[in-house]
């Protein structure tokens, strides 16, 4: 259970990977978050029920590629 002030955003929720980090392995690509989401240097995520999020643009590129 989250123990941050406020709390991390659960693994269900749509801002789950706003989390905070626990261990960092920059060498390897991944960190694994709070609420047991693994997050990889391409932006994909493996969920702590196992399923994956295929890896995705970030947010502020798609805006910007809208304004650009």
């Amino acid at each position: 259970m989250c123990q941050h002030v406020p709390p991390c955003p659960q693994a269900a929720d749509p801002d789950h990977d706003a989390a905070r980090i626990v261990a960092a392995h920059p060498e390897q690509g991944w960190n694994l978050l709070c609420n047991g989401v693994v997050t990889f240097d391409d932006t994909g995520e493996l969920l702590p029920d196992g399923s994956a999020v295929a890896p995705h643009p970030p947010l502020i590129r798609m805006v910007g590629a809208l304004l650009g």
